[in-house]
Parts: C-alpha cells; sequence; structure tokens
C-alpha cells in the first residue's frame, strides 16, 4: 500500500520493486492495462502530466504488461503507433476524446482492458460510470482557477462545476493517486473524497539530470514551463526586474513555448528585460540539462502543480529553487534546505502600489547574493532530488491498481480479443 498518514510526508516510503509489483500484477490477471489521458507526449502542448504518464506507461511495459494508452489526436501524429514499449492509440479531438473514451468503454470495443488507469486532467472521463475492471484515478492537483485563468467565462465555469459539484461523488469510492502529501489534502478538503482513498506516489528524475558542467559567471536565474497563465510567468518577469536592481548583472532564462508567448514578450519589453531576459521556446532534455547545471537558481511562480518536476530537475544538478508556496511545491522543496518558499500574494511599495511579487523577488535577491546560502541550498536540493526515480513511481502506481485487484472490487476481464 502506499497510502500515507497526513502528518508523514518525511516519513514517505518506497513500495516494493517494480518487478516483484508486476509479478503480483500478472498472477492477479493484471495482463492488459489500459491508460486514458486527454494528451500524450507528441501532443504540442504536452507537460508535465503527459511526461508522467509516459515514464509509467513505458516502465509496466518493460516489466511485462500490455499497455495502451487511449488519448486525443495530436497534429501530425498517426492515429496509432508505439513507444517505448507501449501502445498509444489516439481517438477523439480535444473535447471530443472523453465521450469517445468512454463510449469504446462501455461497447467494449477491442476488447476490454484486465485494468484502467484514469488520468484526471481538469475534466475526468468519468470511468466510474462504465467501466468494468481494477481501476484507479492519477489526480495531479485541483484545477479551481486554472479554470478562469484558461478558458472563456462560459466554459470555465462549467470546467470548475464539472470538477467541485458533479465528479467528485461518482470518485469517492475510486483508488485515487497524486504526487504529493499537500496534493492530497487539497484533494480531499477541495474534491471532498475520501482521505482513506487517495494515496502518495511521488514523481521520478531521469538520470541524465546530475551534477556537471559549470555554473554561469554572472547570476543566472532560470524557470522552466509551457507559456501559459497558470504558471504566472509575468509576475516573475516583474521580480526579476526588480531583482535587476540591487544585482544589475542578474541573467534570466524562461524556457518554454505556449500560447502566451506574445504577451510576455510585451511584458518583457514594457519592463526593458530584451537585453538580459531570453526566451527560447521549447529545450530537450539534453539542452535543459545544460541550462540546469549554469544556473545559480530555478524560479517557479506557478499557481497550481502537483510537484514541480523541474524544481527536482534543477535539483539533481545541485542547483536549489525559490517557488511559490502552493501545493505541490511546498513537498518538493524543502523550505531553508533545499530551496525557499515564498509568498506571491503580498506586498506594498509604501504608495499603495500592490507588488505581489515582492517577497519571490526578495528570496531570489537572498539566494543570488548570498554565496554561502546558496551552496547550502544547492546541496539540500541534490539531496532531495536524490530520494527520486520513475522506477519507484511507476512501482507505486502499479501497486495502488493490483491492490484494487486483489481486493476483488470489479471482476477481471476474460475478453482476451486483441485491442
Amino acid at each position: 500500500m502506499t497510502d500515507v498518514h497526513p502528518r508523514a510526508r518525511d516519513t514517505w516510503t518506497a513500495p516494493a520493486k517494480l518487478d516483484e509489483v508486476a509479478a503480483r500484477a500478472l498472477e492477479s490477471g493484471l495482463r492488459r492495462v489500459q491508460m486514458l489521458a486527454w494528451r500524450d507526449l507528441d501532443d504540442p502542448e504536452a507537460g508535465g502530466s503527459e511526461r508522467h504518464a509516459h515514464h509509467v506507461a513505458s516502465r509496466w511495459a518493460d516489466a511485462g504488461l500490455d499497455v495502451t494508452m487511449r488519448t486525443s489526436v495530436a497534429s501530425g501524429h498517426r492515429s496509432r503507433t508505439e513507444r517505448d514499449g507501449y501502445h498509444v492509440l489516439r481517438k477523439g479531438k480535444r473535447y471530443s476524446v472523453f465521450p469517445r473514451s468512454a463510449l469504446s468503454g462501455v461497447a467494449g470495443r477491442g476488447g476490454r482492458p484486465d485494468g484502467l488507469v484514469e488520468i484526471w486532467n481538469g475534466m475526468p472521463f468519468f470511468s466510474p460510470l462504465w467501466a468494468r475492471c481494477p481501476r484507479i484515478t492519477f489526480l495531479h492537483h485541483v484545477h479551481a482557477e486554472m479554470w478562469q485563468m484558461t478558458l472563456r467565462p462560459w466554459h470555465a465555469r462549467a470546467g470548475a462545476f464539472v470538477e467541485r459539484r458533479v465528479a467528485p461523488p461518482l470518485y469517492r469510492g475510486t483508488r485515487v493517486v497524486t504526487l504529493s502529501e499537500s496534493s492530497r489534502r487539497e484533494i480531499v478538503s477541495m474534491l471532498g473524497l475520501r482521505s482513506s482513498r487517495v494515496s502518495v506516489v511521488r514523481p521520478g528524475i531521469d538520470d541524465l539530470f546530475a551534477p556537471g558542467g559549470s555554473r554561469s559567471p554572472s547570476p543566472l536565474v532560470v524557470a522552466v514551463g509551457r507559456l501559459v497563465p497558470v504558471k504566472r510567468f509575468d509576475l516573475l518577469i516583474d521580480a526579476l526586474a526588480h531583482v535587476r536592481r540591487s544585482v544589475p548583472d542578474l541573467r534570466a532564462v524562461i524556457v518554454g513555448e505556449g500560447y502566451e508567448r506574445a504577451r510576455l514578450e510585451a511584458r518583457r519589453r514594457d519592463a526593458g528585460a530584451e537585453g538580459w531576459l531570453e526566451l527560447p521556446g521549447y529545450k530537450e532534455d539534453k539542452e535543459l540539462l545544460d541550462v540546469y547545471r549554469s544556473a545559480w537558481v530555478l524560479a517557479s511562480t506557478s499557481q497550481r502543480e502537483g510537484w514541480g518536476m523541474t524544481i527536482s530537475e534543477a535539483g539533481a544538478c545541485a542547483t536549489p529553487a525559490v517557488v511559490s508556496r502552493i501545493a505541490g511545491h511546498v513537498d518538493a522543496v524543502e523550505d531553508q534546505v533545499s530551496g525557499l518558499v515564498a509568498d506571491l500574494d503580498t506586498g506594498d511599495d509604501g504608495r499603495g502600489d500592490r507588488r505581489p511579487w515582492s517577497g519571490f523577488a526578495e528570496a531570489l535577491r537572498a539566494v543570488l547574493t548570498d554565496r554561502v546560502l546558496r551552496a547550502r541550498l544547492g546541496h539540500g536540493a541534490r539531496a532531495r532530488a536524490d530520494e527520486l526515480s520513475w522506477d519507484t513511481t511507476a512501482s507505486g502506481t502499479l501497486d495502488a491498481l493490483v491492490d484494487e485487484a486483489v481486493a476483488g472490487k470489479h471482476p477481471v476481464a476474460r475478453d482476451r480479443a486483441a485491442w
């Protein structure tokens, strides 16, 4: 079992090794597993949720399970493909993927799976209504105000209503897995799900990310993420511009791509930051490794995260982080040990002008100007990251699904037709 007591975040223990859990899965009849995801790794807007699903699926496939990920169409990619040992089936567009997946599940098209993993990324697939096999739901975090940040008012109200009112009663008996204890607390308190049915399985880190290379000769702040409103990069730009008044040789890089690019470029221009703040777009992991290694500090101003995988990737390179005080971040960063956790909702310049980034800017300045503090936090960041591995993530998630199969809440499908 991977359940964690609400006060036991720091005593979390890893489940059994993946090969042992996979053997239990096969013994319990879990041979063919389907994953339902809104997007997959080839989608141009893929982010942390898609990377997480990929790492879990590929490791389950390598352990002997037949894994299919059903997801929405990705422009320029085939409807069926293979990736690192698992199958990808793309049916339905951005929104139609939800009813199409449910209807396909009800009809048993292609044969019923032995187990199901639903990834609830904002809008659920409502698997409790139609799935007839052992199942779990992976919920990274509550979306809450993200609906208003990303959708038109009517759609935002509809999405929030589904998340807060429609879905929770249907999922109260479902085994839910999330990334952090703080996200678990929010899921229980905000959605009203049963605490005994919500488990914590932490994310992993690729072995690629490790110390090496050399630090930038001048102070360098790095942020990584999709250029979307929830990341609040506009506030980061304002904070960086303020910090540069006392750290004049400061440089910064915001790595990522997204529909907010034009607005962020305008914000950079208004802040007079075009000469020292780069927006280079998306980078592959090998390029990202060099960025992490050269950075003095990683910054994350995000408003919603299940964990914040870029924080731990940078930490694996001994780069500390300054992060906003939100669920997920407070688990990814141990305040004053592996980085600093700062508020992004207070601050005043004395003239009545609100500066929500004030505390965050001060935390950045402290790390950039104090070499001893920076070294200590970098050491702590690396130790924190060393606790994480994708094998452990895959093992813990599969362990939750096996528990559901063993509990006998649903009959394992007997239809062995090829998918």
